[in-house]
């Protein structure tokens, strides 16, 4: 694995900004390589504030939108709040349905089976707003290419509002109203928003028309940030604001449905990085294992006893997803292993058996090993089905686009996509994928690499030194966890590996004449025990993070790599 230290900031800047807020020379570093070099941007980043978020007409189509919804509250439409499987999809219907409940009694949701139905707005379900005299019908994480789904809807006179952050097509859907901020006729601000972060501002809309006070609004937070964490948009701008806002929600008056999945967990103060690791999953699990609409039911649910049984099936539906994605990553390993193909510049691998809602986790646990684009295929009716993943700085959406003779239809993001194809184009598809990609790709994004933030003595790791790091979150893609390297490491005789077959290591490291250690782990360095044996002096690539056990919370290094040195 590569490691790259990036550039030092400017002195003077890092001087200056030490001095204006009284902190360490080493952390006014960080936040001027993040791009704050001034007292007043410092205080936006440390206190996020509400009052920073753009207006929500600022985006297009959002007159369009609330008048809609005002006519079909005012006339008792029956609306039907429709989204995807996902969390993203998921969250935005429990947001928006709640949301509308308070205001109207004629509100239902939707969430597309995904394996009857598959992802985005489907035609049954928009038979199902006919056949139910629902006559608006509000997409949220979907939308922005179905552009024959809402004709089809219109010839039934059923109008929709389309809430969705995707890129939009050549050609954009014949719907009232069209909320997205990566639209090219959209002048909104900040383009990053997730699907909730969409529905979330056009609940905004509605509340400022009502002149209601914003504080209404907070109890949605905690959806807002989910979705955030979950759907790996950059965590800046808005989205920044409103992660950390959120995150406060879920830790001191989270939803019943929170409450129920966190109750058992033992961590006093939940990160972005527990809600992607911990509840993100778990409402994932419905949509993959049985269907998303129990996801909604359980964010929705008010009652906490009621809340704690959707959770409890919930929880059986996550073990069963994590039972059989590691079965299928094993065949997966094996097939690649088998056919010959573990030096090309791809993996793409199929099985008509495989579970079609965990095939996305498999295909990034298959990077894990082999560092390169992949896709996951399995038979979906008589079509094949994939979920695609890739590495960075390489852009599967664009390797898609060349491949789309093969493909019957595509979309998703640059480093995740999801397609479907006749089953006869899958080897010819899987032959143009390695052409393309063994093209296209860098060597720099065939190799693993860690981005170093700064260098770190252990000596300035002190309790104020961490307190004010923990304040850089909510941490993410454009705003990630600062990483550290620290040279001339030596473990305190208390190294060990520790996990199923010694996959992780756990240690304590000190240096030179240093008084104390500091305990690290390292997942699935478990091999790198040996690096460390017998007095051996190493450095390491780290972040900083705590570890709670029995009531206690001990600082620690979360380990990303080591190499031998010597002394």
């Amino acid at each position: 694995m590569r490691w790259i230290i990036k550039p030092q900031p400017e002195k003077k800047k890092v001087d200056a900004l030490a001095n204006s807020l009284g902190i360490q020379k080493k952390l006014a570093y960080l936040l001027v390589q993040k791009g704050i070099a001034t007292y007043d941007q410092a205080k936006a980043y440390f206190r996020p504030s509400l009052e920073e978020l753009h207006d929500p007409f600022l985006m297009k189509d959002m007159d369009l939108a609330v008048s809609r919804i005002e006519k079909a509250i005012e006339t008792g439409e029956k609306i039907l709040v429709y989204g995807d499987y996902d969390v993203d999809g998921t969250t935005s219907v429990a947001l928006m349905a709640t949301y509308l409940s308070n205001l109207t009694d004629r509100v239902t949701t939707y969430i597309p089976d995904r394996y009857k139905e598959g992802y985005g707005i489907s035609y049954q379900g928009i038979d199902f707003a006919d056949n139910n005299d629902i006559s608006l019908i509000i997409a949220l994480d979907c939308g922005i290419k179905a552009v024959d789904k809402v004709f089809y809807a219109n010839e039934k006179n059923i109008d929709f509002i389309i809430c969705d952050h995707h890129l939009p097509g050549d050609k954009i859907p014949s719907a009232k109203a069209i909320l997205n901020p990566k639209r090219p006729d959209c002048s909104y601000p900040f383009k990053e928003l997730c699907g909730c972060g969409v529905g979330f501002k056009l609940i905004q809309a509605i509340t400022q028309i009502k002149e209601e006070p914003f504080e209404t609004l907070i109890p949605y937070l905690d959806l807002v940030a989910t979705a955030i964490g979950a759907d790996i948009v950059p965590i800046v701008g808005e989205n920044r604001i409103l992660a950390h806002h959120g995150l406060h929600v879920i830790n001191t008056d989270p939803r019943p449905g929170f409450q129920a999945i966190i109750k058992h967990i033992k961590k006093s103060n939940l990160t972005i990085t527990d809600v992607v690791f911990i509840i993100a999953p778990r409402i994932n699990a419905a949509g993959r294992m049985e269907h998303g609409l129990s996801a909604v039911d359980l964010l929705m649910e008010n009652d906490v006893e009621k809340a704690e049984g959707f959770a409890q099936k919930i929880e059986e539906f996550n073990n069963n997803r994590k039972r059989t994605d590691k079965d299928i990553t094993a065949e997966a390993l094996l097939q690649i292993e088998e056919s010959g193909e573990k030096d090309r510049f791809s993996t793409v691998v199929y099985h008509h058996k495989w579970h079609k809602g965990v095939i996305g986790i498999v295909a990034s646990r298959l990077i894990e090993t082999y560092h390169r684009p992949t896709l996951v295929f399995t038979k979906s009716g008589d079509k094949l089905s994939a979920s695609a993943r890739s590495v960075p700085g390489f852009n599967v959406y664009e390797a898609l686009e060349a491949c789309a003779e093969h493909i019957e239809q595509f979309g998703g993001h640059k480093y995740a996509a999801g397609l479907t194809m006749k089953e006869a184009n899958y080897e010819a598809f899987k032959q143009k994928f390695e052409e393309v990609v063994s093209s296209r790709i860098s060597s720099r994004s065939l190799n693993r690499e860690i981005t170093i933030d700064m260098k770190l003595n252990l000596s300035d790791i002190t309790p104020k030194f961490y307190n004010i790091l923990k304040q850089f979150a909510p941490f993410g893609p454009g705003n990630m966890r600062p990483v550290f390297l620290s040279d001339n490491l030596i473990d305190t005789g208390r190294a060990k590996q520790v996990g199923s077959d010694g996959k992780h290591l756990k240690c304590c490291v000190t240096y030179q004449n240093l008084k104390f250690g500091i305990d690290a782990i390292g997942f699935n360095l478990g091999d790198k025990y040996e690096y460390i044996q017998n007095g051996q002096t190493f450095g390491a690539v780290y972040s900083l993070d705590e570890n709670e056990w029995n009531n206690k919370t001990k600082l620690q290094l979360k380990l990303r790599d080591l190499r031998y040195q010597l002394k």
